[in-house]
């Protein structure tokens, strides 16, 4: 899904998450992206993130994920968000996980817009 629109950039990443199309995530970032895959470790590039979503998306879990901000200018736009995660986990013993987001966004030649940076784990403000 190309998103066109900073604002579309949390519904489509949402809907790519829940259907677990991994290659259809991936291709929501630049190819040098930085993605904080979880407190405290980042990775970047297409193969590491992607290495990174299959853990999250082998327990076939469904994310919501709301903007609460978001600030555009000069081909660059700032999302603010809020995620919950609910699934259950290899033992059968549900899960849930919340969290914000910050993420980069830059827009690309064609108009279409991709994650430059990635924090699903921003600190509470």
């Amino acid at each position: 899904m190309a998103v066109r629109n900073p604002m579309e950039m949390h519904p489509a990443f949402e809907k790519a998450f829940n259907s677990g199309n991994l290659q259809e995530l991936v291709a929501l970032y630049e190819k040098d992206a930085i993605l904080v895959a979880e407190p405290g470790r980042t990775v970047a590039g297409p193969g590491p993130i992607g290495e990174a979503y299959k853990g999250y998306l082998a327990a076939h879990p469904t994310m919501s994920l709301k903007t609460e901000a978001a600030f555009e200018g000069d081909g660059y736009a700032l999302l603010h968000g809020r995620w919950e995660l609910n699934g259950t986990g290899p033992d059968g013993a549900p899960f849930q996980m919340k969290g914000r987001s910050c993420e980069v966004l830059r827009r690309q030649p064609d108009g279409t817009w991709l994650f430059v940076i990635d924090n699903p784990f921003s600190p509470a403000g």
